[in-house]
This record gives C-alpha cells, structure tokens and sequence, in this order.
C-alpha cells in the first residue's frame, strides 16, 4: 500500500468515528425510541409539552444570553482599551485576565462563593443573578481575548482616512472600528454564549441548582431514562448547532480566531 499525505488522516478519521459518530448515533437511538426499543416520537413531544422541561430551556436560554451581554459590555472597552491604546505593560495586563484559567475552576468558584456569602449572606436569595456572576467571572477571558486580537489587527490607515474624511473619534469608531471588529464578537459570543447554556457546575457550586439544561440532562441519566434524557440533549445540540450557523459567517474570517489562544 502506497503511502500518501491521506493517509495522514485515518488516525483522525478513526478518532472521529469511534468518539463522535458512533456517540451521537446511539444518542439518536435513545432519543427516537422508548424503554423496549421501539421508534417512537414520544420523547420528543413530551419535551414540548412538560412545562418543567421547558422552563428549564427557556431559564438556560436566558442566563446564556445575560452572561454574554454582560461579558461583552465588560469585555469590549477593556479591549479596545488595550488594543487602541499606548500602555506600556500590555501583555502583562493581558497576562492578569488569562492568570485566572490556570487555577482550578473548583477553587476560583469556591472562592467566588466566599466574596458571594460574605456579600449577601444567603445566595439563594438572588439565584439568577448569582449564576450571571458566576459564569461571568469564568467566561470574560473567552470575550476580552478575540475582541483584542481583532482590533489590535486593524490597519490604523482606517482611523486615519475617517479622520481625513471629517469624522470626528466617535464617528471613526461607530463607523469604522466597530463594524472591523464584528468578527472578534461573534466569536466572543459563541465562546461564551454554547457553554453558558450547559454549564450547570457553577449554578450547583454556588447554590444546589438544577434549572438548567446540563443538570436537567444529568437528572434523566441518574433516573436511568436514557431515552427522555438524549432527546433533551439532542435538542440542546440542535440550538447549539442552529447559533453556531447563525454567527458561523463572522467566525470564518481570520481576524476572529484569536480566541484560539484560550
């Protein structure tokens, strides 16, 4: 057999289909029949129809998008700060907001957990609010970086032809800055926004929650309901998937890989 550059692939190729393939066919199997094995679609209409199951969603679905929001607002003015201006120690300030991924993300909640209870005494008082501050403190990283790369990428010729064109700072950035640097949010936006909406081990470390979807998922596998438990998962992956296609086009471009850092 003639070796080619092809040939290369098949470890990855294997890799592929032993860990992803054959993985999300069986969560189809599950998902599309019942405790016998017969095919079924009742799996599927009783996530629409169990009001439990679709509050979980929805909760999920609205703690993902008010961390991004909040990762974004904190996120986009550090950048462009570090990005556009003149400080000396940048990459020691870049340093400081990447220190905190290499401590075990056990003790950076738990210590969170602390500032929390020292702060408002009982935390489940404020849950929603709590798992916004939680998720934030853990996700910023994944915003702040590719909004950086991107706009340190920026031909300053830009800003200059604006500036030569009569626009004054604020309209150099609202017209020129801003749109350049879509690509490093969208990418900061699906970095932050698919893992916020699973991330159940922040909402149980601060206090015991289950109302979102990756608990939800693990509650149905602890009850041995394999069937109704892969449905709900083959759901979430399809509104991964469905956000990953809508913000794709963004993501493609090169200036929106700098989040490949973390």
């Amino acid at each position: 057999m003639k070796f080619t550059r092809k040939s290369l692939g098949i470890p990855y190729a294997l890799w592929l289909v032993l860990f992803v393939v054959l993985p999300l066919a069986v969560l189809f199997y599950y998902a599309f029949t019942d405790g016998t094995g017969v095919f079924t679609f009742a799996n599927l209409t009783g996530f629409f129809t169990d009001p439990n199951a679709l509050g979980t969603l929805f909760y999920s679905f609205a703690i993902a998008v008010a961390t991004t929001a909040v990762c974004l607002l904190l996120a986009y003015p550090t950048a462009y700060i570090l990005a556009s201006g003149r400080l000396k120690e940048r990459q020691g300030i870049i340093l400081i907001f990447v220190l905190p991924m290499w401590i075990n993300f056990s003790l950076r909640i738990t210590a969170l957990k602390e500032v929390l209870n020292l702060i408002e005494g009982n935390l489940a008082r404020y849950p929603f609010l709590n798992s916004v501050v939680g998720m934030t403190y853990d996700f910023l990283p994944f915003m702040i970086l590719p909004i950086y790369t991107t706009i340190a990428r920026l031909d300053p010729a830009y800003i200059e032809a604006a500036n030569d064109l009569g626009a004054n700072a604020r309209q150099a950035f609202r017209k020129v800055t801003l749109p350049l640097s879509m690509p490093g949010i969208m990418s900061g936006v699906s970095m932050v926004f698919l893992p916020a909406m699973t991330n159940y081990v922040v909402l149980d470390m601060l206090y015991n929650s289950t109302y979102i979807m990756g608990s939800l998922i693990g509650s149905y596998f602890s009850a041995y309901n394999w069937n109704g438990g892969s449905m709900i998962a083959l759901i979430l992956l399809a509104v991964i998937c469905l956000f990953t296609l809508l913000t794709g086009d963004e993501e493609d471009r090169p200036a929106a890989r700098g989040g490949a850092l973390l």
